[in-house]
This record gives C-alpha cells, sequence and structure tokens, in this order.
C-alpha cells in the first residue's frame, strides 16, 4: 500500500497548535520562513512518498547482513539513504558554519516523522547521526568539530551512540568499558557493546561511534563515566577516512522487527578514541544525544502510527463484509459502529502525538533563544511525550491488525510489519517505566512548578469538560508529591499518561477553534471518549504502590 506524507496535517499543526510562529519570530530562527519550511515539507514529503516508502517491505523481508566482517543493507537502502543526506535532512538543524541550515528541531522532527512512516528501519541511520552532530556541537573540541561535523552533517560520514553492555542496561553506571589515556591526547578504548543501532553498514564512508567508558581511577557509577568518540576508520591529516581502527562487529541480532536497521554487538580492542567533553562528565554529554534522541523516538511511535492508520483506512474502504445498518452506507466495513471507532480513534490519537511532539520540539527551540519557561516546559514534556507517542504506536499498529482481521496476521498485507517495527520504541531511549520515574522523580523535583505551569495553559481555554479535568489532575499533582518515592512509581505510568489525556484534549480543542468540522468531529471524539480514561488514570496514580507487594515472589510463582 502506498504512502500519503501528511503535509496538509503537519502544517495546521504548526500555525494552528502548537505557535510554531513563535519560533520564526526569534532572531535565532530568521531563516525558517514559511516559504522554506514549507518548501521543505514537501519536498520530503515528496522523496518518502516515492523513493523511501517502497523501501519499507525491502528491509523486513531481506535483513541487512553480516559477511566477512561488514554489515551489507537491504535492497536500495543505500540509494534511500543518498536520498536523504543529499536533500540535506540530515542537516536541518545542524550548525551553518559546518553546512547545516541552522533551521528549528521542529522543522526536523516534522520531516522525521515522514521518513519514519515511509521506513522505520532506514530512519533510525539519520536520527542517530543528527544526535551525534547536537552532543558534538556542544562539548566537542573545535578541532574534533573541524574534522568531524563537515562530514556528519553532509551525511558522508554516519554516527552511532553507544551506551549499553551485557550487564549495563538502563542502569548504565554498570558499565564497565576501558578508556587507558595515551599521553598523546588520544585514549585507547576497550569493551564491549551492544544494542548498537546502525553499528556498522556500507551506506557511508566512515561511522562514528560515541562510546561511555570509565577512565582509570574515575570513581563508581555514572560520576565515573567519560564520553569519547571513536571512528570506524581514523581520519587522516587531511581529515579522510584512513587507517581502519580497532574494532569489530562480533554479530548482528535477529530481532521481531526493524530488520532492515542493524543492531550490533561492537567490540573495542584498544581502539583509539578522543575525549569528547569533561573526564567523568560523559553521561552529562550523552544526555545531549539521548534528549534529542527521545523526541525522536517519540515521533517513531507517531510514524508508524500514521502508516498503519492509512493502510487499514484503505484496506477497510474496500473490503466488504457484513451487512451495513446505516443509510447511504459504503457497502464495506467502512459502515460498521465498530471498525469505525477504531478508525476515530487512530485518527485522533495521532492528531494528539503529532501535536505533543512538535510542541516539545518548539519548547526545544524556544529553550535555545534563551526562554527558560520553554526549558522547564522541554523537560517535562519530553517523558509525557516519548512514552504517550510510543505506547500509542504500538496500539495503533494493533488496532490496525484489528480492522484488517485475519489479514492482518497474513505477512504479505504488511500490516503485521507495523506491529514488530514499533514494538522496541518503548524500550529504546528509555522503557516506559524509566520514563514515568523520571516525570514523577526529577521532573516534580521543582515542586510541581513545571506541571502546574503547563496546567495553567490547559485551563486558560475555559473549556467546561476540559477545566474540571485539569483541576482533577492538579490535585492529582499534588497528592504525588506527598508520596514517598516508591508509592510515586507505583503509580508513575499512569499518572503520565493521565497528563498525555488531558494535553491531547488541549491540542485537539485549540485544533477545533481554528480548524473545519474535521477537526471539531476529532475534538468532540477525544473529549467524550477518550478524555474520561484520565479519571481511572488520576486514580491509579493515587494509589501509589498500594497491592503491588501483597504478593510474594513465591506466590506470584505459584
Amino acid at each position: 500500500m502506498s504512502y500519503r506524507a501528511p503535509v496538509s496535517d503537519i502544517t495546521f499543526c504548526l500555525d494552528h497548535v502548537v505557535g510554531f510562529d513563535r519560533v520564526q519570530a526569534s532572531p535565532t530562527f530568521e531563516e525558517a520562513t514559511p516559504d522554506v519550511v514549507q518548501a521543505i515539507l514537501t519536498e520530503a514529503g515528496r522523496i518518502c512518498e516515492e523513493v523511501i516508502a517502497p523501501l519499507n517491505r525491502a528491509g523486513d523481508e531481506t535483513p541487512a547482513a553480516l559477511e566477512n566482517g561488514v554489515v551489507r543493507t537491504s535492497p536500495g537502502y543505500a540509494d534511500g539513504y543518498r536520498a536523504i543526506a543529499e536533500a540535506g535532512f540530515v542537516a536541518i538543524s545542524a550548525d551553518p558554519d559546518y553546512g547545516g541550515m541552522g533551521l528549528p528541531l521542529t522543522v526536523t522532527t516534522a520531516v522525521n516523522e515522514m521518513i519514519g512512516s515511509a521506513c522505520l528501519s532506514l530512519e533510525l541511520n539519520p536520527l542517530m547521526t543528527q544526535g551525534q552532530i547536537e552532543a558534538l556541537e556542544h562539548h566537542a573540541s573545535d578541532a574534533i568539530k573541524e574534522v568531524y561535523l563537515p562530514k556528519l552533517t553532509s551525511g558522508e560520514w554516519c554516527g552511532t551512540m553507544n551506551l549499553t553492555e551485557p550487564q549495563a542496561g538502563s542502569d548504565v553506571g554498570a558499565l564497565t568499558t576501558k578508556a587507558e589515556p595515551q599521553g598523546d591526547g588520544t585514549y585507547a578504548i576497550s569493551g564491549q557493546k551492544i544494542y548498537i543501532s546502525w553499528g556498522d553498514h556500507d551506506m557511508a564512508d566512515n561511522i562514528c561511534h560515541l562510546v561511555l567508558a570509565r577512565l582509570p581511577g574515575a570513581p563508581k557509577g555514572t560520576k565515573g563515566i567519560s564520553l569519547f568518540l571513536v571512528p570506524k576508520k581514523i581520519p587522516d591529516a587531511d581529515g579522510n577516512p584512513g587507517v581502519a581502527n580497532s574494532l569489530q562487529v562480533v554479530s548482528i541480532e535477529h530481532k521481531i522487527g526493524l530488520h532492515g536497521s542493524p543492531t550490533c554487538v561492537m567490540q573495542y580492542d584498544g581502539a583509539r578514541g578522543w575525549l569528547i567533553g569533561e573526564e567523568n562528565k560523559g553521561m552529562a554529554a550523552m544526555f545531549t544525544m539521548m534528549n534529542n534522541a527521545r523526541l525522536g523516538v517519540a515521533v517513531q511511535g507517531l510514524s508508524v502510527a500514521e502508516r498503519a492508520y492509512q493502510q487499514a483506512l484503505a484496506f477497510a474502504t474496500d473490503r466488504k463484509q457484513g451487512r451495513s445498518l446505516i443509510e447511504n452506507g459504503t457497502g464495506t466495513i467502512l459502515d460498521h459502529a465498530d471498525v469505525r471507532r477504531m478508525l476515530m480513534e487512530m485518527k485522533a490519537e495521532i492528531f494528539s502525538v503529532r501535536a505533543m511532539a512538535l510542541d516539545l520540539a518548539v519548547s526545544l527551540d524556544l529553550e535555545k533563544t534563551g526562554d527558560a519557561q520553554a526549558a522547564s516546559r522541554a523537560a517535562f514534556l519530553t517523558p509525557i511525550a516519548k512514552v504517550y507517542g510510543t505506547d500509542t504506536g504500538v496500539k495503533l499498529a494493533n488496532m490496525g491488525i484489528q480492522i484488517h482481521g485475519g489479514m492482518g496476521v497474513i505477512e504479505e498485507t504488511g500490516a503485521a510489519q507495523f506491529v514488530r517495527d514499533v514494538r522496541v520504541t518503548t524500550i529504546y531511549e528509555g522503557t516506559t517505566g524509566i520514563q514515568a520515574m523520571d516525570l514523577v522523580g526529577r521532573k516534580l523535583m521543582d515542586g510541581g512548578a513545571a506541571a502546574f505551569a503547563l496546567l495553567d495553559e490547559v485551563e486558560a481555554l475555559a473549556d467546561p469538560v476540559l477545566t474540571p479535568m485539569a483541576q482533577a489532575l492538579r490535585k492529582t499533582t499534588e497528592d504525588v508529591l506527598a508520596l514517598d518515592m516508591n508509592d510515586r512509581f507505583g503509580g508513575a505510568v499512569p499518572f503520565l499518561m493521565a497528563f498525555a489525556r488531558v494535553l491531547g484534549a488541549y491540542y485537539h480543542l485549540k485544533a477545533a477553534g481554528a480548524g473545519d468540522k474535521t477537526r471539531q468531529s476529532l475534538a468532540h471524539f477525544h473529549i467524550t471518549r477518550l478524555l474520561p480514561e484520565a479519571h481511572a488514570m488520576m486514580a491509579q496514580a493515587r494509589c501509589g504502590s498500594g497491592g503491588l507487594y501483597d504478593l510474594s515472589p513465591d506466590e506470584l510463582a505459584a
């Protein structure tokens, strides 16, 4: 089934829901004129429809493979990647001093959504590079920037992030990879990293790894972690790929989805690396990349949700089954109330996730202009967007299979691939639970100031249904603040999802006020059918950890 890039929907969100004009009005982003942004979105939509989308099935059916120490990519991926790089889509938000466009992250976010819908496995590659570019811009020395940023920005070289080890997953502080100073400003990096997305491939001249490792005598835990840039090929005096570094791909993981994206086990044996940022401050530097990636992964959930919806709608429009109970029906399953319920829910949720992701991107862009309030807003929105975006992607991909009925579990339709591809998004870049714990932990360390400021925005709409719900969420936030930390953790996910439901209604009402009957109908659907779920979520949040430990480990196994 073909893909239609939702350029008009994205533009509507930018213009009428998330206040992108505030970013465009800043001298920092004066180049982001409406004409420039529209031209980029239109061209990205065209490339995604014509070049990238046809690669989605090829990557699933013919996965990346490790051959004689080199990872060979899926058919057509190299051409697809070149189309992305040559159009400048890797470099939309990168520094113009090194070849980037210097445009807002909001524009990058919109383009990444379309690339992810077209082919999520391929989109992971530029997403990793974009994160590395941002980390180097903020933390690398000028000498490192001069060599690496022009190549990464052009797409000639690609970037990765190396955190996880076999014994150190979410607990990054348990990592053991070592970095030994060599006395010449370089370090010998030794250790093994796992789950490295696009850790190797044949689409770029060089692959640059950001690797977390420990210096001799470093403190235990995350306080003793440093960040190093370790290229696959060491640049020569002219900045071109030179001799091979002492690293290799041990294997490629066999995953349930994202088959076109090679997830590598990487081995470093005294590989030459360069320190990025300060010693033992690696987590702070890596978080620059990780925060970028969390928004990016939220958008990946949106990407799959949009593609699954388009395919489910196309199937329902053609599939004839059963008797229609409505007048002037189509004669297809589109007439059936439950199928309509699912399609309406898919469309409403997609709008909410898109608006939230773009809202977060706008806040991050405003933060770059020096807006302190936007910085607090962005920090609070990040875990909500990551969880809501990815959980919605999984839910809607499953719903797409349900609409297909029996054909949904037949691989030839492609509906099952969406479920397999999107499932990992709720896990990498911080699991659902970890993001929710971050929300009720670190993000409430301000006493709830950022949460209450966001609820002030919602209540300012003065909607008779939404305002009481926002007030109830305010009271729930106060209740959560009074809990001890483990009780907060016990209700963290429902607390986060309550915020997502309330914010979704907020975005829908803003759209309804600026849109047509379609926007108004979607807002009504969300308010009447989805928003009420927030009551149950808030009740769970207030329960804390109550009842979670009532069964002993033995009783759980009985």
